[in-house]
């Protein structure tokens, strides 16, 4: 688990009708995000930021720290509770007992604390009765006696405690990042990536509020996500867009005539990589004017100290493009190496380059 700054604002924990919390939490989050850019909203009242960068940074944890207390109190005028353990759960427990855990001391920290900070009644009840009064008894009973005795959310609350998971379901507030968001005027995106089973996480949200800060800071060129579009060669049918930018799908009917059929390459190079392909005899193999080998490759050579042996090859496929001026003219070929890595090549201006690789 990461280690993490806490920081707990009682004061911005409970929302004003007049959403002055809301503005002021948003505002501690801009200049928190000065101290490190991944700083997080977890909850209202509740921030956590990663560590060991701004450590590094700014010369050690008790200089991070003091800037954070500082940070707190020149925006919104209150003081802060501050802890660092590892994880979301232990982060917030060690901010509220303003403790510093030391490196590799979370799991026994985790441990000794009671069982109610678990935050269910029934289940501190029942364990008390069992005589477990600490979350290191509870983590000791094995799955099958949790599964048996308790309901299903106990279960998720035993890996918990366990330090399986490195936060409590329903610790982190989901919806706080659409409404910061909204509090700025950022339209929400119609189309986003969801999950596997169309859900999306908490993991999610974080990257998401995490855009939104970096684009509303350096702007919306700042952050580019690739996005299809049409054309001949791999390279060719993707570029760059600034992120939340409406998605247009390629129009699958127009013609791109001598385009590279499936698959596609996994990776498909912004800049090609110059290499070798030779022959048996370990001459050069070149393409002709009419897109023909001049011999059957059979080494690639990346380095001059890296060579792989050729196993299988597939092409040239020839591709003119604007023949009717100074035309730009390629050729690609599919090639399976000796150690199981396949490649797409282009032959280009005399010159073989490395353009793609497959998965």
């Amino acid at each position: 688990m990461e280690r993490l700054l806490a920081l707990w604002v009682e004061a911005l924990s409970t929302e004003e009708p007049d959403g002055s919390t809301l503005r002021d939490s948003l505002a501690l989050l801009d200049a928190l995000s000065l101290l490190c850019p991944f700083s997080e909203l977890v909850r209202l009242g509740f921030y956590v930021l990663p560590l060991r960068g701004p450590s590094r940074f700014f010369g050690g944890e008790e200089a991070v720290l003091k800037m954070a207390r500082e940070t707190v109190r020149d925006v919104t005028g209150h003081e802060a509770l501050l802890g660092v353990a590892d994880g979301v759960f232990c982060a917030e427990l060690a901010a509220r007992e303003q403790r510093v855990v030391a490196p590799g001391a979370t799991d026994a920290f985790r441990r000794a604390q009671p069982i109610e900070v678990l935050g269910r009644k029934d289940l501190a009840t029942t364990c008390r009765r069992l005589g477990l009064y600490t979350l290191g008894s509870f983590a000791d009973l094995e799955v099958a006696r949790v599964s048996e005795r308790f309901n299903k959310h106990a279960l998720e609350l035993h890996r918990v405690a366990r330090g399986e998971l490195d936060e409590l379901v329903g610790q982190r507030d989901l919806r706080l990042g659409a409404r910061l968001g909204h509090l700025v005027g950022e339209p929400s995106s119609k189309h986003e990536q969801l999950g596997l089973f169309g859900q999306r996480g908490a993991g999610d949200e974080r990257a998401f509020a995490a855009a939104h800060r970096v684009r509303r800071r350096l702007g919306a060129d700042a952050l580019l996500v690739a996005s299809p579009r049409g054309g001949r060669a791999p390279e060719d049918r993707a570029t760059l867009v600034p992120w939340g930018s409406p998605l247009v799908e390629p129009d699958a009917k127009a013609p791109w005539p001598g385009q590279i059929r499936s698959p596609s390459p996994v990776t498909s190079l912004a800049h090609p990589v110059a290499v070798r392909l030779h022959d048996q005899h370990d001459a050069p193999v070149l393409m002709s004017a009419r897109g023909t080998l001049s011999d059957e490759p059979a080494t690639l050579l990346l380095t001059s100290y890296a060579r792989r042996t050729v196993c299988w090859y597939a092409g040239p496929w020839p591709l003119v493009e604007r023949w009717w001026v100074l035309g730009r003219r390629r050729a690609y070929l599919q090639v399976v190496l000796s150690l199981g890595e396949a490649v797409l090549l282009s032959a280009e201006s005399g010159r073989w380059w490395l353009v793609g690789i497959y998965d």
